[in-house]
């Protein structure tokens, strides 16, 4: 998943960046592992925290958020090897270099999107 664009240092840094954290759960995910290591149904119940409406996240679409980012070198998937089977996500470097980025656009949402909140209550936590 990771493109050489980026890498490589061609083409635009910001189209790049986006394309690494699209996708409706990654910045979230990336925010619940700030405070450590978390296996999958930690992050699963997180993600679930005051959301409104069905509350449900399809187990494919946090497995694909998940790889996507560990293909990126975000996150760390340990695989324990033992059944039933226990995974642990945690930051790597790269992603503990990231929260301080999460960090600024929480507060700017704190900032800006006061009356908005409602509609993105992990902002707040």
């Amino acid at each position: 998943m990771p493109d050489k664009i980026g890498k490589r240092g061609h083409g635009c840094p910001v189209a790049a960046f986006q394309k690494m954290i699209s996708g409706k759960y990654k910045l979230r995910i990336m925010w619940d592992l700030k405070d450590g290591p978390r296996r999958y149904g930690e992050i699963r119940s997180g993600l679930l925290q005051g959301l409104d409406g069905s509350a449900e996240i399809a187990p494919r679409v946090l497995s694909r958020e998940l790889k996507a980012l560990t293909a990126f070198e975000l996150i760390e998937r340990k695989d324990f090897g033992v059944v039933p089977p226990k995974v642990e996500y945690k930051l790597t470097r790269k992603g503990q270099s990231f929260i301080p980025v999460i960090a600024s656009i929480r507060d700017w949402g704190s900032r800006h999107l006061s009356g908005q909140i409602n509609a993105a209550p992990w902002l707040a936590a």
